[in-house]
């Protein structure tokens, strides 16, 4: 491998980046692009780039920085200061949106309520889908996200574990959800996390670096240990299970397992089932049962846990709603109409704008 110096570096990452926006066309002129941003080196080094390059190539761009407050003490408030600095350094508009508004739970109330060997997963899909309303009610057509080719080696790795085939399938596309309203584009598909670290450490770029309280208990974690043994014992490991993974060819009989993205019948949002996920979660919170939409189900653990839902509703229909006991609301039940109520308060913020 080849010595560069410090400015030959910047050079070859940034061209490297662009390569990579122009061989899967992310991008198109006029667009409005939300820059999903945590704080963290991923997302402060993809803002500084893309709106580095923006200006360089004229990719004619409208940015926005993007943030999701999951409602961690310690960490999440900290980082989102990161962010706002970041808004007055790039000189594009920051918008937060909390799961707090969203759900009416905080991460902290929810790991409290499951322990902490399911929350990253009411995490993952509730930060997914926030990130999603929250680039809809700002009117963004696109929102590109830091990942790199670590986070698609490892994410290859656990759709494996997982026989996952609808997710192995797509995981390694630059591009996903171009069929729908709102595409996400990953323009450092194949950038090392060592480049993107150099890259920030070098460019004294401001980003929060401490990790979420909660993140020593993901599974994402061992599959991030065992990618890095693999890179130690052959260096293009990781590119390796990138361009394995493009060039899978899933068979037509497996093909029947993948569901077309859809709405979700409840919120009205991209769900690949006729309830989704995040609905699906939140149900089993707010009944007190959160194992309700942990795991697959295969004909029992589910099916139980909505009995079990069914029955206790049975006992006592005089569930309390947001508008007092004389609600005459319509909704299937006041659990419903609760959850109504926060997503009419978030699609009354001030920067909700659909196009």
């Amino acid at each position: 491998m080849d010595s560069l110096c410090r400015e030959c570096f910047y050079e070859a990452f940034e061209t490297e980046v662009h390569e990579t926006i122009m061989k899967y066309n992310l991008f198109k002129a006029g667009e409005k692009v939300a820059l999903a941003a945590s704080g963290g080196k991923d997302s402060t080094v993809l803002a500084h780039v893309v709106t580095t390059l923006n200006a360089r190539y004229g990719y004619g761009l409208d940015l926005l920085l993007l943030s999701i407050d999951e409602g961690i003490s310690g960490y999440r408030d900290d980082s989102l200061d990161t962010v706002k600095r970041n808004e007055e350094t790039y000189g594009i508009p920051l918008h937060v949106f909390s799961y707090k508004d969203l759900y009416g739970w905080t991460m902290d109330e929810i790991v409290e309520a499951v322990g902490k060997k399911n929350n990253c997963t009411f995490c993952g899909v509730f930060r997914r889908q926030a990130l999603d309303r929250g680039a809809h009610l700002v009117g963004a057509t696109k929102m590109a996200t830091g990942h790199n080719a670590d986070d698609i080696a490892e994410t290859v790795l656990l759709n494996l574990l997982r026989s996952d085939v609808p997710r192995l399938g797509r995981c390694s596309s630059a591009i996903t959800g171009d069929e729908c309203s709102l595409p996400r584009v990953k323009p450092f598909k194949y950038t090392y996390e060592k480049e993107i670290v150099m890259y920030a450490y070098f460019k004294r770029l401001d980003y929060f670096s401490t990790e979420c309280k909660y993140s020593p208990f993901a599974a994402r974690g061992l599959a991030r240990e065992f990618v890095k043994d693999l890179e130690a014992a052959r260096p293009r490991a990781i590119i390796d299970l990138v361009k394995s993974a493009e060039r899978l060819r899933i068979k037509d009989s497996a093909k029947i397992v993948m569901s077309k993205p859809g709405t979700c019948r409840n919120c009205g949002y991209l769900s690949s089932q006729d309830v989704c996920k995040a609905c699906i979660l939140l149900e089993g919170l707010n009944k007190g049962i959160p194992q309700l939409g942990i795991g697959k189900s295969r004909g029992g653990s589910r099916d139980r846990a909505l009995q079990r839902s069914n029955n206790e509703k049975a006992k006592s229909s005089n569930e309390s709603c947001v508008n007092g006991a004389a609600c005459d609301c319509k909704q299937s039940s006041h659990l419903t109409h609760n959850y109504l109520k926060n997503v009419e308060k978030i699609e009354a913020h001030p920067a909700a704008r659909f196009t």
